[in-house]
């Protein structure tokens, strides 16, 4: 019998419908018994400065941490914006890294998933995801790979997913529940 492992979602669109927010939703519904994913919002987070980041942070930035650091597990869910991350992606990247020596990222098993209108799936974004996870000691699900390209397709009007896509999502939170599994034992 395996563990219930919580997994922070944090999804790099703050649109209410975007395409990334339906992607994290329909992993949630699709993943293993062993996961639990709750999605983190980011668009509270002020843009991080360490000024501001004292023994007082904005009780945005205490909530996102909190929730990441009580997490099992991360999964990021990213459009891609100029080739990258989208600002708030980036920006809770950030906030989550400090203060300096106490990341709520550190050693959580990760897996990265791009969804993008365009033919390539947010392939710069999620590359460009992964240089900054490596730094913060995040190991990442390298296998299966996931980018969604032609992603405004992924769901009908009534944002239910296309049975088309239905298996990729599946085959990657599967091996992403796997990868969580192996990476929190100890």
């Amino acid at each position: 019998m395996s563990n219930v492992y919580t997994v922070a979602v944090v999804v790099g669109s703050l649109r209410k419908e975007s395409i990334n927010r339906k992607v994290a939703r329909a992993l949630a519904e699709l993943a293993p018994a062993n996961l639990k994913l709750d999605i983190v919002e980011i668009g509270d987070l002020p843009l991080y400065n360490e000024d501001i980041d004292g023994a007082s942070p904005p009780a945005a930035y205490s909530r996102f941490r909190q929730q990441v650091s009580s997490s099992d597990a991360v999964l990021f869910v990213t459009p891609e914006y100029n080739r990258s991350v989208p600002a708030p992606m980036k920006n809770a990247i950030d906030v989550g890294s400090r203060p300096y020596g106490k990341s709520s990222w550190n050693g959580k098993p990760g897996a990265i998933i791009s969804a993008s209108p365009g033919a390539i799936g947010g392939f710069g974004a999620n590359h460009h995801l992964r240089q900054s996870m490596v730094f913060l000691n995040v190991p990442l699900m390298q296998q299966p790979e996931a980018y969604l390209g032609g992603a405004g397709s992924a769901f009908d009007e009534a944002g239910k997913l296309s049975e088309s896509v239905k298996p990729f999502l599946q085959s990657f939170i599967n091996a992403y529940g796997q990868w969580v599994e192996q990476h929190k034992k100890v």
